[in-house]
């Protein structure tokens, strides 16, 4: 992730990251049917501080890409789009409870302090599931999901992926790690 004091990219990195994004806005038309790239940029070069988070999510590996359309709150969903869990999000706990219980062969981040830091949120189970509608993600891997509170008292975690053509929803302790395991992130703007 890119260290900074203020979540702002500079005009060159806004262009690059705008370029970025609308190529691949316009390549997946099927994720965003009846949705207007120009009504997304104008929204994204209103709030400098989401086009950050967009980078760090690109930056990490994530492939964001455009989701849907909120209507009622004005907004547009960007949900990580790439194939596999993101590469630089991987081998973390779920998040600094579960990092910091770990006796040996500690992961350098957990999952919710990363996502945090990049000014997103962790997918859901319900939000994972819509994703996997508009294609096949994380077949080789897997991506945490957020845990509900009853859950993650206990000591556990949510993690999903897909196979056999079907989701699955599994459970671990929020202290492991994997290198296939990692998460991916949401983002309203």
């Amino acid at each position: 992730m890119t260290k900074s004091n203020k979540m702002e990219l500079s005009l060159e990195q806004r262009e690059e990251l705008l370029i970025v994004l609308k190529a691949r806005f316009e390549k997946n038309k099927q994720r965003h049917n009846d949705i207007d790239w120009a009504k997304v940029q104008s929204k994204l070069e209103a709030i400098p501080a989401k086009l950050w988070s967009l980078n760090e999510m690109e930056m990490t590996g994530g492939e964001p890409d455009v989701v849907g359309y909120d209507e009622e709150m004005d907004e547009y969903i960007f949900y990580d789009c790439s194939a596999e869990s993101p590469k630089g999000r991987r081998s973390v706990c779920y998040d600094r409870e579960g990092l910091e219980s770990r006796k040996k062969h500690k992961p350098e981040n957990n999952a919710m302090d990363m996502v945090t830091a990049m000014g997103s949120e962790l997918l859901t189970e319900e939000q994972y599931r819509a994703l996997q509608k508009l294609g096949d993600f994380d077949l080789k891997t897997s991506s945490w999901v957020q845990t509900p509170a009853d859950i993650r008292e206990l000591g556990g975690a949510l993690f999903c992926d897909f196979r056999f053509g079907h989701v699955f929803l599994y459970h671990n302790g929020a202290d492991s790690y994997y290198g296939a395991r990692g998460f991916r992130c949401s983002l309203r703007v």
